[in-house]
């Protein structure tokens, strides 16, 4: 298989080797790539970290991996900012996400797999209003959760419904592209920060003028991207954003936070009107069978939530997604316990992705059951 990097060329150097590499991920199913100096490549499949039968990389093989794969306008920000992002298409198997940084004076890499397989919200278990949601006409619909929660697969997954059910002009906005979406019913234009667009921010500016219907922001980093995105929602349009938040009360507040005191009763006020959803997301090791599962947080904007958000009064957001289970809400913990009473995940698993880990824990030894420690294990090379 040819390896194409990022500006669609054949790689060369050390092209046997990352063909290797690439091979074994894509046929395992490991999500992620691990290359640094002084450990065996290393894989992460279904949440677990697991070495390659390979050698031990020094400098001289991360440098020549580097190359193999990285643009020469990576390799310059990668020698004038100490790291850089990109993402390559490897033949017709799957896309990978590049993350390469320099650490104690060596180069380090890890490659995100992105499956060219779009998946349904059966597959992936979204709550089903959020199916009803991709219909709005405009509106912000924050996804959030820590790196590596599937917050880009989600995203991916109601950008192709609505891209396959809807005629919309679908404008994406990222660093960098992970999954491509071709025209259906929808036409879809995909940005990438850096390549096509110098920022978010900037991106965001110039979209309203390409009679944009739906909008996706990558990840609303600062202030100014933030700002557009919420100004966006106002003016018609539905824009979809992410976070590294866990919880929707949470996600509010970082949000609010974001801007000068100031400013933040009139956001509150934008907020509780433009804000239509917030999808907060884990993603969890399964024990019943290989691979992984995701767990939800799911608050939909009532007139009554919207009320606490004006009056500033997040921490009885809780409560009221509790309350509105008829509108398909759901807590992260709820949804966490569930899966851990069906045998899905383990108790510590459960405990380690909970937004309050001690009410679980204590709900666990109440059940009769403890919550176990971690053990070493031997990592045995694959």
């Amino acid at each position: 298989m040819a390896l194409q990097d990022a500006d669609g060329g054949r790689s060369g150097g050390a092209t046997v080797q990352i063909d290797r590499l690439l091979d074994t991920v894509v046929r395992t199913g490991a999500s992620d790539l691990h290359l640094t100096v002084g450990r065996k490549p290393t894989v992460r499949l279904h949440g677990g970290l697991k070495n390659l039968e390979t050698k031990v990389l020094d400098s001289d093989d991360m440098v020549s991996l580097m190359k193999s794969i990285t643009p020469e306008r990576n390799q310059q920000e990668i020698n004038e900012m100490g790291g850089t992002d990109f993402g390559f298409g490897y033949g017709e198997a799957a896309r990978f996400r590049v993350s390469i940084f320099k650490q104690r004076g060596d180069l380090a890499m890890v490659l995100r797999l992105i499956p060219n397989e779009l998946l349904t919200f059966e597959q992936i278990g979204l709550p089903e209003a959020v199916r009803d949601l991709s219909r709005r006409p405009r509106g912000l619909f924050l996804v959030t959760g820590p790196t590596g929660s599937g917050k880009t697969t989600s995203l991916a997954t109601v950008l192709d419904y609505i891209n396959t059910y809807y005629d919309r002009h679908i404008v994406t906005m990222e660093d960098p592209i992970e999954y491509f979406h071709y025209h259906k019913k929808s036409v879809v234009n995909q940005r990438e920060v850096g390549n096509d667009v110098p920022s978010f921010a900037e991106a965001l500016r110039r979209v309203l003028r390409s009679d944009p219907d739906v909008i996706l922001v990558g990840e609303m980093r600062d202030l100014e991207t933030i700002e557009a995105a919420i100004r966006a929602a106002e003016t018609g349009h539905l824009v979809f954003g992410t976070l590294h938040t866990t919880g929707a009360a949470k996600t509010i507040d970082r949000v609010v936070d974001a801007f000068p005191v100031s400013q933040q009763n009139q956001i509150r006020v934008q907020l509780s009107t433009a804000l239509i959803a917030v999808l907060s997301q884990a993603l969890l090791k399964r024990v019943d069978r290989p691979g992984r599962i995701a767990a939800y947080e799911f608050l939909l904007v009532t007139p009554a939530i919207g009320n606490l958000i004006r009056e500033g009064k997040t921490f009885r957001i809780d409560s009221s997604i509790q309350t509105g289970a008829k509108f398909g809400m759901q807590l992260l913990d709820d949804h966490l316990w569930n899966l851990y009473t069906k045998g899905i995940i383990s108790a510590e698993e459960m405990v380690d992705k909970a937004k309050d880990p001690g009410a679980v824990t204590d709900r666990v030894h109440q059940s009769g059951k403890t919550v176990g420690r971690p053990e070493l294990d031997d990592n045995d090379d694959e």
